[in-house]
């Protein structure tokens, strides 16, 4: 199910449009999400 932000900012919404097509960012974005399910996986004693 997708759920759809009620207020989106214009301008935080178009830096991640142009974003999103930068490869550091990216990668940043995934390394990121890859450690927070990590510590979170860890965590679930």
């Amino acid at each position: 199910m997708v759920r759809i932000a009620k207020k989106t900012d214009p301008k935080r919404l178009a830096e991640l449009k142009r974003r999103i097509h930068d490869e550091e960012y990216l990668l940043q974005a995934i390394e990121k999400i890859a450690y927070d399910l990590t510590r979170s996986l860890e965590h679930a004693d």
